[in-house]
């Protein structure tokens, strides 16, 4: 008598996703292959994903690749290997893409607020300071804030308001008056001639007015035809509004003498 293999036919009746194994004669077990899970007879494919997210951090995704298989991948805003995510401050990087005088505040997932600091105004990507501080940071007007420094005047460093008419730094530059300005002491004068006190005056605002009255004590006078506005019928703005927590400041192309 020779024994019954009862795993010769059909697997032994035992799902393709199971080893068919003999265990005496005529008889046999069915036992789910690795990856799989069931009673031998059916055998359903383990998703490791279902059970403690496949051990994936929880700020993790776990996607299932194979029987059992699956791989981990940290969730937008986090980065890590997937067993373990960390968040990503986006104000780590770069102040989060604000301004440099400015706050940035993570708020939630992918999202920052950027906010001024105290004595800028802004919308936080843009934060300015006092007039003053904004020559400098301009090379259209930083010659102007030099002569200034040259000479000890802050009078637009102070609370204001002030409006600004401010030569390009060409301008002022290439021009030969200025060495004989400064070399007869009254570059001084020059300087406030271009200063305006108690009034923060914007372009659409002088298109208004015909006169103002400067800090050296002169009058400006202003005309405003074929949509430009000159100053003492010479000096053209060509740069407006640059808004500071104290002022305005605008670009002539060209020097106003009092």
């Amino acid at each position: 008598c020779l024994a019954i293999d009862a795993c010769k036919t059909s697997n032994g009746g035992c799902s393709a996703k199971a080893e068919c194994r003999i265990t005496t004669p005529g008889n046999r077990v069915c036992v789910c292959s690795a990856g799989y899970t069931g009673d031998g007879i059916v055998c359903i494919e383990i998703n490791p994903c279902l059970e403690n997210n496949g051990g994936c951090d929880r700020n993790a995704e776990c996607t299932q690749t194979g029987p059992n298989q699956a791989v981990c991948n940290c969730l937008k805003g986090y980065s890590g290997d997937g067993k373990r995510c960390t968040y990503i401050s986006l104000c780590s990087q770069n102040n989060g893409g604000c301004s440099e005088f400015a706050i940035c505040n993570d708020t939630e997932l992918t999202e920052r607020t950027c906010t001024c600091k105290h004595n800028y105004i802004g919308d936080g990507f843009n934060c300015r300071g006092n007039i003053f501080q904004e020559l400098l940071r301009n090379s259209n007007t930083s010659r102007f804030y030099f002569h200034l420094e040259a000479l000890s005047i802050r009078d637009i460093a102070g609370p204001g308001p002030f409006t600004l008419f401010v030569p390009r730094t060409d301008v002022l530059t290439s021009d030969p008056r200025v060495k004989d300005w400064i070399a007869k002491g009254v570059m001084a004068q020059v300087l406030r001639y271009h200063m305006v006190g108690c009034a923060s005056l914007l372009y659409n605002d002088l298109t208004t007015i015909t006169n103002i009255t400067s800090l050296h004590g002169d009058p400006i006078h202003i005309s405003y035809s074929q949509n430009s506005l000159v100053l003492n019928n010479k000096a053209e703005i060509i740069l407006s509004d640059a808004v500071g927590t104290n002022g305005v400041i605008h670009v002539i192309n060209q020097i106003l003498v009092p």
